[in-house]
């Protein structure tokens, strides 16, 4: 089969865009071009808040509208699209739905339920829906990944910059005697609290690493330029949580060199590079998680604490939970404080029950498992080791660990981040098969479900495509 590295972008046409691959085939998006762009304008408002930055522009209420719009594209193509969702990853998750429904009524609060909380749940798994069904050809799945990523670059940098230029912060943190201590958090333009600036900081470290370190010489001076400001960010925001997180990263990338000498001597020198640029408080704060005896020791046994109280808190309600979105409602009545959950697994438990915190964790071990999958792939395709697929499927790996174990610290039940990774997963692991599939020779065309323009011809060349 004769190789070509051509891509290739025709006319709109009814069936959606051709792009051709590395390897000759060709891929038909099962829907346009348009509704893709559109998918990347609702991904680029969502993260960068264009309505908070803007003057009137919030009041068309830009991501309900685009939202509307783009489920009602893909409602259009259903015909097109239907066969994906049947994907092990999907049937897992309308299982954790299907029980949503069904628990409603038994839960502690279904009216809190659905006058405040589904909205927010609805958004967060579009992200799932949206990713998996619309990034279907390897060119969209590169837009796509340049979109996100450079979305939280900007999320980042923007901070990091009104920090150096303007002294913000955004965040802060207390210490005795009444005083407090600045933290870099979101952009005033942004939702983003320092913790969760630090969870975003170590989304993008394994992007830029694998994606970008493992290309030219140009896009390692990008990752170089990048790595030393992100770092920098992270240590302002003072998250531990972002720090611990960003050791399983470290870890993960570790694992997977050849050249681990090299890389001790390299988290050695930015060790000491990041310890000397900390101010004394930033020190003692990061410190705090193996020196209980400083300023801020005493706030590591309060987190504990808490999780261990939301665990207690679940054990009231064990089987159904109180109802979706409900944690700040019952930790008001056990706890007099209304503050959302710090443990995704103690929210599970608060929420849904055990038996809806058991079929989500399933829906995220089938999302895993994809990953795992792709690794077996790899083995069946030509130079899979330094292919683009190999680096973003090793890539997912970290972060899915990263977000595993940032989960103790951090909420996510109607969060966009565990949605938009499984979205990402499955909608990787499908180009990954077809391109497995088509260089094992059971293809000579990788063609996503459309409507043919000639029914006629397209029944024929299916006939003979099995022959």
């Amino acid at each position: 089969m004769t190789r070509t590295s051509e891509t290739t972008w025709p006319h709109k046409n009814n069936v959606g865009a051709r792009v051709k691959n590395g390897a000759g085939a060709v891929q038909v998006g099962a829907v346009s071009n348009a509704c893709f762009l559109l998918f990347l304008y609702f991904i680029l408002e969502f993260f960068l808040r264009f309505s908070q930055r803007i003057p009137g522009y919030g009041q068309i209420r830009p991501t309900l509208m685009f939202f509307v719009i783009i489920a009602g594209v893909l409602f259009i193509n259903r015909d097109k699209i239907g066969d994906r969702l049947k994907d092990p990853t999907f049937r897992a998750f309308f299982v954790f739905l299907g029980y949503l429904a069904v628990s409603l009524p038994l839960v502690e609060w279904p009216g809190s339920v659905i006058r405040h909380h589904v909205g927010d749940f609805v958004l967060a798994v579009s992200f799932l829906f949206f990713t998996a069904l619309i990034v279907d050809t390897n060119q969209r799945l590169k837009w796509f990944l340049i979109v996100f990523v450079g979305c939280q670059i900007f999320r980042v940098l923007e901070p990091l910059y009104l920090n150096i230029t303007e002294g913000y912060w955004g965040g802060q943190t207390h210490l005795r005697y009444g005083e407090f201590a600045g933290r870099l958090a979101g952009a005033p333009a942004d939702v983003i609290n320092a913790n969760e600036l630090g969870f975003v900081i170590v989304t993008i470290i394994p992007f830029l690493h694998y994606l970008l370190w493992t290309k030219g010489w140009k896009y390692k001076l990008v990752y170089l330029a990048l790595m030393p400001l992100l770092l920098y960010a992270l240590i302002l925001t003072m998250s531990r949580g972002a720090f611990l997180a960003l050791l399983v990263v470290a870890f993960m990338i570790f694992k997977e060199s050849r050249h681990k000498l090299a890389l001790m001597g390299i988290g050695l020198l930015v060790a000491v590079l990041g310890w000397s640029v900390m101010s004394p408080v930033q020190q003692e704060r990061y410190t705090s998680l193996i020196d209980q005896d400083g300023e801020f020791g005493a706030s590591v046994d309060g987190r504990i604490d808490g999780m261990q109280k939301e665990l207690m808190l679940g054990l009231r309600r064990p089987i159904v939970g109180h109802g979706l979105g409900t944690t700040p409602e019952a930790k008001t009545h056990a706890f007099g404080a209304r503050q959302a959950s710090h443990n995704l697994y103690a929210e599970l438990l608060i929420e849904v029950g055990v038996i809806g915190a058991a079929i989500f964790l399933t829906f995220l071990w089938r999302v895993y498992r994809v990953l795992v999958r792709n690794k077996e792939l790899f083995k069946g395709l030509d130079s899979a080791h330094n292919s683009f697929y190999s680096h973003l499927n090793t890539t997912m790996i970290a972060v899915f660990w990263m977000y595993a174990v940032y989960s103790i610290n951090y909420w996510g039940l109607s969060q966009y981040y565990w949605y938009l990774f499984a979205g990402l997963a499955v909608a990787f692991g499908r180009l990954l098969k077809q391109q497995y599939d088509l260089e094992q020779g059971r293809g000579e065309e990788s063609v996503l479900p459309a409507t043919p323009r000639y029914p006629l011809a397209g029944r024929i060349n299916r006939r003979y495509a099995r022959v």
